[in-house]
C-alpha cells in the first residue's frame, strides 16, 4: 500500500529521468517479479478479481466520453 504519494512520484520521476523508458522485455520482468512478491506476501492473486469493476467500468466511460468530446474527427 502506497501510504506517500509525492515519495512515489518523486522516485518516478528521477527513475524516468536516469533510466528513460522501460524495454517491453525489461517491464515485463518487472511486473512479472512484483506479481511474484504479491503471490508470495498472500495478497494477490484477488479473491474476488471483480470486485470493484462497476468503478472500473464507470471511470472508463467517463474517460472515453472526454476523449471523444475532445478529439474530433
Amino acid at each position: 500500500m502506497i501510504k506517500d504519494k509525492e515519495i512515489l512520484k518523486k522516485f518516478e520521476d528521477d527513475f524516468m529521468r536516469e533510466e528513460g523508458k522501460l524495454p517491453f522485455a525489461r517491464a515485463m520482468k518487472l511486473f512479472t517479479d512484483m506479481w511474484n512478491e504479491g503471490v508470495k506476501l498472500g495478497v494477490l492473486p484477488s479473491s474476488e478479481p471483480l470486485e470493484g469493476i462497476e468503478v472500473d467500468i464507470r471511470v472508463a466511460k467517463i474517460l472515453n466520453s472526454c476523449s471523444k468530446k475532445s478529439f474530433p474527427k
